[in-house]
């Protein structure tokens, strides 16, 4: 069973006319799905509804054109980050476990696998729970994908519950405290944790950190750990995309990162590690139409610098830096590679460098 990659832009909040069309066409069916990551454009905030809505209609079509039961369509790991600010288009990657011709090269070839983890409790966000139960996921999700070797892992994306006022008051009436009060800012800590539990389970950092480091001590991050939060859920939904030799199929993913806003350099080295040859210095017509997609965390510089120049985006009260950060690399990226439907989404704390954050490139190799 080979792996098939395929990007679908949404042009409404609720539109999977895409996921319905290659279904159609016959490039995957619809019981083959076995995996999306989107963006929707909604405030990306607590309140994002779009997720909700993109969510429920690509899992329409695929209990409208597919045979599995319901209850098992609604596993399926479908993980939305909200927010496609400045020039980001709504878009969605889809991934298909599909049959094939046997193909026994023993080249590097793309591997996807999901898990869910234990729940995760309102008490857990932020803490060292938190960060074994999301790293047991990992490790699952890379035994459901056929991967071994934890070097061979590129690209972990993780959908995981944040807090609001009523599970901080569900935590609080059976005698439990949390993390915070603020359920904005546990989007973060959320996400944070959850790129430590990935970090450990690919022995990125040697151990599972003390409560006191989590968010704080910014030296311990995982380079392929892509995190987003939500209220749509109350566990860690893992998708782990890697390579596996002898896999079959078109398509290969590699990682890099980018060290700070500005670095398009790290969207081309994560593109070369994925298998594509570019020159040294590359421009977008050199990716000859090969790449599936491009992942990318990011997050305002803590320091307020940018290369040495003073950055205000912290200081904004009317527009979150969320908000700033999120299209300023968005409009970087989307030059790099010549198309603005790319998976760019923020709070990358332990996500990446500070001031940076991973970024990881699926490339067709035909």
């Amino acid at each position: 069973m080979a792996i098939e990659a395929r990007k679908v832009v949404l042009e409404s909040v609720a539109d999977a006319s895409g996921l319905k069309s290659l279904i159609e066409q016959g490039v995957f069916s619809a019981d083959e799905v076995i995996a999306v990551v989107g963006k929707t454009e909604g405030n990306g905030g607590v309140n994002d509804f779009t997720r909700i809505l993109a969510d429920r209609a690509f899992r329409d079509v695929l209990m409208e054109l597919g045979t599995r039961p319901v209850a098992e369509v609604k596993e399926i790991p479908m993980v939305w980050s909200g927010g496609t600010d400045g020039i980001l288009t709504p878009h969605a990657t889809v991934f298909a476990r599909v049959a094939g011709e046997p193909n026994h090269s023993d080249e590097p070839r793309l591997a996807v696998g999901y898990a869910m983890s234990e729940i995760i409790f309102p008490e857990d966000i932020g803490r060292p729970a938190m960060v074994q139960k999301v790293a047991e996921g990992v490790k699952q999700a890379m035994k459901e994908a056929g991967i071994d070797d934890p070097a061979d892992v590129h690209y972990v994306q993780t959908k995981t519950p944040l807090l609001t006022m009523d599970t901080i008051n569900d935590a609080k009436s059976r005698g439990h405290t949390v993390v915070t009060e603020d359920p904005l800012d546990s989007m973060n800590i959320s996400n944070g944790t959850s790129g430590l539990g990935i970090a450990y389970a690919l022995g990125e950092i040697a151990g599972v950190p003390a409560e006191e480091q989590i968010g704080h001590d910014l030296s311990l991050y995982s380079s392929v750990a892509s995190c987003s939060s939500g209220v749509e859920l109350n566990q860690a939904q893992t998708v782990v995309v890697g390579n596996v030799r002898g896999a079959g199929g078109r398509y290969r993913i590699g990682h890099s990162v980018m060290k700070d806003a500005l670095d398009f350099e790290g969207v081309y080295e994560a593109i070369r590690s994925a298998g594509l040859d570019l020159p040294e210095r590359a421009r977008p017509s050199d990716i000859g139409g090969r790449l599936v997609n491009v992942f990318v965390k990011c997050e305002a510089d803590p320091t307020a610098r940018l290369r040495g120049r003073r950055q205000v985006a912290l200081d904004d009260s009317d527009v979150h830096h969320h908000r700033h950060i999120k299209a300023a690399v968005g409009g970087v990226v989307a030059a790099a590679v010549d198309d603005a439907a790319v998976f760019v989404s923020v709070a990358a704390i332990h996500q990446g460098p500070s001031g940076g954050g991973p970024v990881a490139a699926i490339v067709d190799l035909g």
